[in-house]
């Protein structure tokens, strides 16, 4: 049946696209779509032990984004260990397990590439964790045994808040005094934002470069649907809310033009700043640099936009000198992977006594678990039902002192999303509750996050997207045209309403139509202004379905603070009355259990080369009806060769998975 869901929550269909090969289009496929009851709706453990450095003295700092509130800036310093507590810290490292040894002067490569998740993942999981890279940041910045860290960039798939979490990272370990060195086969603008926080930065000599701006664009199916015999009925609340438009319409409206130039705007004014500060270059020379189309690898290093053009291996042996190893056969390292089962107890950070959960939301929201199937990825999903008993649990529970809610998620069943909302209401009446945004929090993701007591974002986090989209195919002219005929005996008035699709609605089920879309937006931008204690009319002007960097919507009361899980950290830490200098140990209460089918998929996935990115999308076309309330639509990055991706692919996608 080509139906929409009965009401959709989406952002716009947009992308600011890169370079990237269909493969990359794939991987952003990422959040299955689950199946659900017709009238149901959608708004679309092992503890780790975490301690951030301790918090500055004028860590009390405000910025304009936090609209006067006191709140701590979450910076930190290097902690310096007494005598007693080296002398520990060696103790422990001579009794390492085996898997934990490291030999003294070893370097850290870390290669990111591609997916980077904001869950925790087994050993036995594929992709990159941004919790354990941030982690793997820490220990290398206390561990003697490591002399620095080679960062090996590949291309990027995720957002800029993620990369702004990991930027983050590598500045405080800049400040241990240990190197950090940066590897590009391929540049890019995500990659170069990256790597330039580095402060040495190395390319081959036939590196790509593809330092050339960022662009948006938006597919529209409204005259490709017309030629087919296929007439969407569509009523949006909220003007931009764009899928409405893509769906009826050939080009792009005023109103959704206005938002994604905004959106383009932030995060291109952002990467000229950045790179900016790090390189010592005024904003009018790096507009100019990209202007100019820059494709040779010897002006990059002439210009002083890289340090010097080596290969892989010229760059290990110059670390190899640097390190005092130059009579050895290799460089003495350690990959990201085993440098992950270091624990931090066994580096002495783990000394603090008070508690601070961790419950990480992230990728789409659905009420109930799939059905497993044999040697399937369990993925990242939310999973309403699961979530909840977490969250109960940590209400019951007297070991923590607050509660730090990640969210990764552009949304999914309303019903579900409003389910766990009330839960973290219920939460935070009783104990402290901070929302930490990550790459995208909009729609149903905001709906969550709207429930904590201090909503923390990065400045370019995708927050917002309070709006409503309903649809529904009628196809009669499809129908005649190939000569399908179908009959509907009902009883009811409305019984018709989502399934008779080889007719437009009648004047009452339109006017049905237009109530229920409007009645479950007021609800969405009611509780919104309620939990952000606004009016209604403050609501109206910043929700109509609009997304939002993290910046603008702390400026309109959408998020209170800008910052990383640091800053989360310490804002959690003022409130709980927790020195500022005192380290806490978070207890991560979403690490995935290490199951028989996880570790059957993995090694499929070895031997066979199955690419988990084809296996996401397969499950994104599965059908699926009620309410949405996603924002999965638009994705942020830097661009390349757009002919490159079929975004019409992407839009498809998201209407078989409405249908």
């Amino acid at each position: 049946m080509f139906t929409i869901r009965a009401l959709l929550f989406k952002l716009p269909q947009c992308h600011l696209t890169s370079k990237s090969p269909l493969s990359s289009a794939l991987l952003r496929l990422k959040s299955p779509l689950p199946r659900s009851p017709p009238a149901s709706f959608f708004l679309a453990s092992e503890s780790l032990l975490f301690h951030p450095s301790r918090s500055l003295a004028s860590s009390t700092s405000t910025t304009p984004s936090d609209l006067g509130q006191d709140y701590p800036t979450g910076e930190s310093e290097i902690e310096e260990f007494g005598r007693w507590r080296r002398l520990g810290v060696k103790l422990r490292l001579f009794f390492a397990l085996p898997w934990e040894r490291v030999e003294k002067g070893s370097v850290l490569k870390m290669q990111l590439r591609g997916k980077i998740s904001d869950q925790l993942w087994t050993r036995f999981s594929s992709g990159l964790s941004l919790p354990q890279i941030c982690e793997n940041f820490t220990k290398a910045l206390y561990d003697p045994r490591i002399s620095g860290i080679y960062l090996h960039i590949e291309p990027l798939n995720c957002g800029w808040g993620k990369l702004d979490e990991i930027r983050r990272h590598i500045m405080n370990f800049k400040k241990s005094g240990k190197f950090i060195v940066s590897y590009m086969p391929i540049c890019g603008e995500k990659e170069y934002y990256l790597a330039c926080a580095c402060g040495e930065l190395y390319v081959p000599p036939s590196a790509y470069i593809r330092l050339y701006g960022l662009t948006v664009q938006s597919a529209f199916l409204g005259g490709v649907l017309e030629k087919v015999g296929v007439h969407p009925e569509v009523q949006r609340i909220g003007k931009y809310k764009s899928l409405g438009d893509q769906l009826t319409q050939k080009s792009m409206s005023t109103d959704v033009r206005e938002m994604l130039n905004l959106l383009l705007d932030n995060i291109y004014e952002n990467w000229l700043e950045i790179v900016s500060l790090s390189r010592g270059k005024r904003m009018e020379e790096i507009v100019e640099f990209l202007n100019s189309g820059v494709y040779q690898v010897e002006k990059l290093k002439e210009e002083g936009w890289i340090t010097n053009i080596m290969y892989d291996d010229e760059v290990m042996s110059m670390l190899k000198e640097r390190v005092g190893q130059k009579n050895k056969k290799k460089l003495l390292m350690v990959d990201y992977s085993k440098y992950a089962r270091v624990r931090k107890s066994t580096l002495s950070i783990d000394a603090g006594k008070d508690n601070i959960a961790i419950i990480r939301a992230c990728g789409n929201i659905s009420r109930t678990a799939r059905t497993p199937k044999p040697l399937s990825h369990a993925g990242s999903g939310i999973i309403a039902e699961q979530l909840i008993k977490k969250i109960r649990a940590v209400r019951d529970s007297g070991a923590f002192k607050a509660v730090i809610l990640r969210i990764d998620s552009s949304g999914g069943d309303a019903l579900a999303s409003d389910l766990v909302w009330r839960e973290i209401k219920l939460l935070a009446a009783s104990k402290l509750v901070i929302a930490s945004m990550s790459d995208i929090a909009a729609s149903g993701g905001y709906y969550l996050a709207m429930a904590a007591g201090t909503i923390v974002a990065e400045k370019l986090t995708l927050t917002g997207s309070i709006g409503v989209v309903r649809g529904r195919f009628s196809l009669n002219k499809l129908y005649g045209k190939i000569d399908f005929n179908k009959e509907i005996l009902s009883r009811g008035q409305y019984a018709e309403l989502n399934v008779a699709e080889q007719r437009s609605l009648r004047p009452d089920e339109a006017e049905h139509f237009a109530k229920a879309t409007q009645y479950a937006y007021t609800q969405f931008r009611d509780k919104a202004a309620l939990s952000r204690s606004m009016t209604v009319d403050q609501m109206e002007k910043v929700a109509q379905g609009r997304v939002w960097t993290g910046k603008d919507a702390a400026s309109r009361g959408l998020v209170d603070a800008i910052g990383g899980m640091s800053r989360a950290v310490a804002i959690a830490k003022q409130k709980a009355n927790i020195p500022h200098d005192r380290q806490v140990r978070l207890v991560e209460l979403s690490r995935p259990s290490t199951t028989l089918p996880d570790m059957l998929s993995s090694i499929w996935n070895s031997v066979f080369g199955l690419d988990m990115a084809v296996k996401e999308v397969l499950q994104d076309l599965a059908p699926a009806s009620g309410v949405q309330a996603r924002t999965d639509g638009i994705l942020l990055e830097a661009v390349g060769s757009a002919s490159e991706e079929n975004h019409v692919f992407d839009l498809i996608k998201d209407c078989l998975g409405s249908s």
